[in-house]
């Protein structure tokens, strides 16, 4: 490989390039799309340098706040969470605005007002900031059919209604992965450029995947299919290998393996959270968006994730998403119980 030639490629197809490449296939489109996605990338770029120097610049450590999950805000938390603010509403084209770390929604001011809702978890995995684990900031985008005042509900739509999402994941590399409905694509931050570069062109999650991802210091107070499911990952009948067992604590990492190397994230009900613990509107969501366009599924243990109508801001959902046989087989199990009952 030639690195001195290299070093002037001016042909890479940089996350910007990718955008307008997409939008020219759209000859109705006006760009404010694009605007929006250039927008949470200059957001994803400035979070990534903040989490590379934290410890330099002391902001590790607690906030001394709570955010409405009841969780201790971290000063990253909420560094981030100003930084997605203003990027979003200075876009210009957003008029909601739902994030983990406000318990209630942001309506965009008239002047600066678009057509786009966005939701997200500025900060996700956070309580491995000190610690030097991944973490990562998970976004979904919904548009808006026509100009009316915005409301609640125009963000408590199912996640099937979604037109991009993605994340950010802030690790050994900085890597951002989105959909815009027609295929997953990932692109790595090069910090000499200071752009993202497609790296990861059209990701298809394995049919089938030999590592299983959860936590399972929660397997006492886990359903039935759930540790019937992790049962047969440990101790297969059939003469397959075991799976191996791979769970980070942080989703976007443990959902990024998952994308790439195929298997199952699970995070189901249990009796500690009937409920489950994720966020529907911007964990659940944009992960199975971005899975089932990768040809996985995703499943909460009674739908189709993405089919879920939530009613709260904040609602928490269980859920299995990765490969598509793998998830299939814990529906199954799910589908036999449900016949017993």
């Amino acid at each position: 490989m030639d690195h001195s030639a290299d070093a002037f490629r001016t042909d890479l197809m940089t996350i910007t390039r990718f955008v307008l490449n997409e939008q020219s296939k759209h000859p109705e489109s006006r760009g404010d799309f694009s605007i929006l996605l250039s927008h949470i990338v200059l957001g994803c770029k400035f979070v990534c340098s903040a989490v590379n120097k934290a410890g330099l610049a002391k902001l590790i450590g607690l906030a001394g706040e709570t955010n409405v999950q009841g969780e201790e805000q971290k000063k990253l938390d909420v560094l981030s969470n100003e930084v997605f603010v203003k990027a979003l509403i200075s876009s210009g084209r957003t008029c909601i605005l739902v994030s983990e770390e406000d318990e209630d929604a942001i309506f965009v001011e008239p002047s600066k007002r678009g057509k786009y809702a966005v939701v997200f978890d500025p900060l996700d995995g956070s309580s491995n900031i000190d610690c030097g684990v991944s973490i990562g900031t998970i976004f979904g985008i919904y548009a808006l059919k026509d100009n009316h005042e915005p409301t609640i509900e125009d963000v408590l739509q199912p996640g099937k209604n979604m037109v991009a999402a993605g994340y950010c994941m802030y690790g050994s590399s900085c890597t951002l992965v989105l959909s815009t409905g027609s295929g997953v694509n990932g692109f790595t931050l090069d910090p000499s450029l200071g752009e993202f570069i497609l790296t990861h062109p059209d990701i298809k999650i394995p049919k089938k995947g030999n590592i299983y991802s959860a936590n399972e210091g929660n397997a006492k107070n886990w359903d039935s299919p759930t540790a019937t499911y992790v049962e047969k990952c440990k101790f297969p009948k059939d003469g397959s290998s075991p799976k191996s067992l791979r769970y980070i604590g942080s989703m976007v990492a443990d959902v990024h393996r998952t994308l790439l190397y195929g298997g199952i994230f699970l995070y189901p009900a249990d009796k500690k959270s009937p409920n489950g613990k994720l966020r529907v509107l911007y964990e659940v969501f944009p992960m199975s968006f971005l899975m089932e366009q990768a040809g996985g599924q995703s499943f909460t243990g009674k739908e189709r994730a993405l089919d879920l109508i939530p009613t709260k801001l904040h609602e928490r959902s269980p859920i299995f998403l990765g490969s598509y046989d793998d998830v299939e087989e814990i529906k199954t199990l799910y589908a036999a119980e449900a016949k017993q009952e």
